[in-house]
């Protein structure tokens, strides 16, 4: 599963560089003046899933350099969880509807669009969330195609889990070919996305899944070792993968219980990329951790480092940059986003209930179906 610290991501990275827009909740107040409407996913509270609810709101319009979009498919990440529960300091004006990306065709666009036309399959990444609806509006510098190759269900989840990997190992811990990966925790959107990207830089790459078809997942994203992460061992399994030299890179996911495990695999100068930490899952406003030992004399022996990773420090250039790699990476064949689960708009809040109880196995995603 994405780690869920993470994600507090897009509407403040995307809000900062790439539009002008000032508030988080812009996306759903602009809808209350159009005159057509639209089923959507709505909160008006916070708490568990069954905050829910499936609304019929207004339809947005789109503004002068804004995109309609008919929403086939509403990727569902982790941030979505901790935005229904509350679990942040900060938090967008409620009603709210929810969704980071989505994927589907553009009906309308505004005045000043150039990029993008009626009919075009996209990717749409959502600052102020919004996803979880038929039509979503989105500023043209936050959307890019979507191959014919993808599925729409495919195409919704090339945003946070894609971007996030990049970040971590190519701009932060910036992987060289021949180098050795650890992805603990691989078999969510994350740590699938960073498998077929090491892979396709020409790393060695060790991922961990605690199920079955997790492992079989990681396998398939193109790993070369799959472990179990929930035997005892499993630290001494990945070690000895390496011919007992380490791990290069580390790619974290759950580091307030693995990050002093991480430290005792890290070869001399080795980096780990920190994307998240679960905590447990309830409404309040902050999140609560489990403890980890860290021993900081492992870091002074390899003389490592620790990135942290989050979306909120992209650059516009960097958008260009990480959004031009995936579709590159979609047109070339090695990038094939792992659907685990499908669920219909209308059972978002199973959807939800999924990613808490159940082990990450790719990307969960809402289906939306149209009357026409």
């Amino acid at each position: 599963m994405l780690g869920f610290t993470l994600l507090r991501t897009v509407s403040q990275n995307l809000r900062n560089n790439l539009t002008s827009e000032p508030k988080c909740a812009l996306q759903f107040l602009r809808t209350m003046s159009s005159q057509e409407f639209m089923k959507a996913v709505i909160i008006k509270e916070h708490g568990g899933p069954d905050v829910l609810q499936l609304a019929e709101v207004p339809k947005p319009k789109p503004g002068k350099t804004e995109v309609l979009v008919k929403v086939h498919a509403a990727a569902v990440n982790p941030v979505d969880l901790f935005i229904r529960e509350g679990a942040f300091m900060s938090l967008p004006t409620l009603p709210l509807i929810l969704g980071k990306e989505v994927a589907g065709v553009v009906t309308q666009v505004g005045n000043e669009v150039e990029r993008f036309q009626e009919g075009d399959r996209v990717t749409c990444c959502l600052p102020w969330d919004g996803g979880y609806s038929e039509y979503a509006v989105c500023d043209q510098k936050c959307v890019f195609p979507l191959s014919n190759q993808l599925s729409f269900a495919q195409g919704s989840t090339l945003y946070v889990s894609y971007f996030v990997a990049y970040r971590a190992l190519i701009t932060k811990c910036q992987i060289q070919s021949g180098e050795s990966l650890f992805v603990h925790g691989a078999s969510g959107g994350v740590g699938i996305s960073a498998i077929q990207i090491a892979k396709s830089r020409g790393l060695t790459v060790c991922g961990s899944a605690r199920s079955t078809a997790g492992r079989e997942a990681v396998l398939k994203a193109g790993a070369d070792v799959a472990i179990d992460h929930s035997k005892t061992n499993y630290l001494v399994e990945a070690f000895a993968s390496t011919g007992s030299k380490g791990y290069n890179v580390i790619l974290e996911n759950c580091a307030d219980s693995n990050l002093g495990k991480d430290l005792m695999l890290l070869a001399p100068r080795g980096r780990i990329a920190i994307v998240g930490t679960k905590g447990t899952m309830k409404t309040s406003k902050m999140p609560s951790v489990s403890p980890t030992l860290v021993n900081p004399r492992s870091l002074m022996y390899t003389e490592g480092c620790i990135h942290g990773v989050t979306l909120t420090g992209v650059t516009k250039e960097e958008f260009v940059e990480y959004s031009r790699f995936i579709t590159s990476g979609v047109e070339e064949g090695w990038l094939r986003p792992h659907i685990g689960k499908e669920f219909p708009l209308s059972q978002a809040n199973a959807a939800h209930r999924q990613m808490i109880e159940f082990p990450a196995n790719g990307k969960i995603v809402l289906v939306v179906k149209h009357d026409s």
